[in-house]
């Protein structure tokens, strides 16, 4: 089959790899129709080179049509319309029972003490084979694959393999009250839909910060109060202006280590992933190359008494926090990779024909699969107005 492959720091490539096959008796193959780009696709692209492998197939935002069931799979058949989730979990364990599925005790990564295991997300998350591809081997076949009605576009039902669920977690986690206030840092495909599902669910004033202004011009069509970073004086003043001088309810970071405004540790960002694996890991782990700038500004925006919600991705061990900040304004913070499956009963009801959260057209770009090198590299550089690409193998 097809699949895209990581060769090194920003070269992907559309190569030939075997078919997955049946290897448990619970496995399902699936036939992928649509995968997507992700904003944390651009972590392995950019600065996760150290934890992959010439030939790992990325991907984690997949659906498609069942093709093949191992003999113990009960609730999906072939030809069935599926939506992966982008955790790897078994749905039973204690974790996943509490709804923790990212935590999942099954497929949990001991070797690098991190939580459940990702499709196409490097050695600390599993190595596991990625979505973008023809076809994908998913484990768990009665409790993993989302099942969704025929007959919608691919686009009505793709963004519940992340885009949705992380999106809805960053906004249940910030814990907006009723008529509230809420900025998300980064408008990009998940702070984009975190500032649609805030307004859906009743956020009286959503602040969108983003530097790009296609990206600004989109919120601000859907009713996002936008603000543009690097005008005179910054954010801090404006945002506080538009919340009465008190700071914004929460704040969703939905920025994570691609921040803007650290010169110095892009630069170790860029060092580092240049430098021998054996050598870039322990970097990676220890010394705390992470772009904090988007949390440290997501602490001093929020009012005092309020909650950060971090969505966005930090990959290595993170610079020092402002914890005296924090501590002082007695912040709450919430954090984590989407509990996919916790929230898909509560997601579904929103993909109908009514579309209020405007997934069916959310997508600036359709490409197939065999435009993913150039893809990758204009989701990097945010070119012509790059927001959510989509793949069709």
């Amino acid at each position: 089959m097809r699949a895209v492959t990581w060769q090194g720091r920003r070269n992907v490539a559309v190569e030939t790899v075997p078919d997955p096959r049946i290897q448990e008796p619970t496995d399902v193959i699936v036939r992928i129709t649509t995968s997507g780009l992700c904003g944390s696709d651009l972590h392995l692209y950019e600065v996760l080179g150290p934890f992959l492998d010439p030939g790992d197939v990325l991907g984690h935002e997949p659906m498609g049509l069942v093709e093949e069931v191992g003999p113990q799979v009960r609730r999906v058949k072939p030809g069935d319309r599926v939506v992966v989730p982008f955790n790897v979990c078994c749905g039973t364990c204690p974790m996943c029972e509490r709804g923790l599925h990212s935590q999942c005790e099954t497929t949990q990564v001991h070797d690098h003490g991190t939580g459940a295991s990702l499709f196409g997300y490097t050695k600390l998350y599993g190595q596991v084979p990625g979505g973008q591809a023809e076809y994908l081997r998913v484990p768990f076949g009665d409790n993993l694959p989302i099942p969704v009605p025929e007959g919608p576009p691919d686009d009505r039902f793709v963004y519940l393999s992340d885009v949705l669920p992380t999106a809805w977690q960053a906004v249940e986690y910030a814990d907006v009250p009723p008529g509230g206030s809420v900025a998300v840092l980064g408008l990009g495909p998940i702070g984009d839909m975190a500032a649609r599902i805030a307004l859906h669910r009743g956020a009286g004033l959503v602040i969108g910060i983003d530097p790009v202004p296609e990206r600004r011009a989109r919120a601000a069509a859907r009713g996002v109060h936008v603000v543009e970073p690097s005008e005179d004086g910054g954010p801090v003043e404006r945002v506080r202006d538009a919340t009465g001088g008190r700071g914004p309810d929460a704040v969703i970071d939905a920025v994570g280590m691609e921040a803007h405004g650290a010169p110095v540790a892009r630069t170790l960002h860029s060092v580092v992933a240049c430098l021998p694996d054996a050598v870039a890991r322990p970097m990676m782990r220890r010394f705390g190359v992470d772009r904090l700038s988007a949390l440290h500004l997501a602490v001093e925006l929020v009012r005092r008494g309020g909650t950060v919600s971090l969505s966005g991705v930090y990959g290595g061990a993170a610079d020092p926090m402002p914890l005296f900040a924090m501590f002082d304004k007695q912040l709450t913070l919430r954090m984590g990779q989407a509990n996919v499956l916790h929230w898909v009963d509560r997601l579904l009801p929103l993909l109908t024909d009514d579309d209020p959260l405007g997934v069916d057209d959310f997508a600036t770009h359709r490409l197939p699969l065999t435009e993913a090198p150039e893809a990758y590299e204009m989701f990097q550089t945010k070119r012509d107005g790059a927001v959510k690409i989509l793949f069709t193998p």
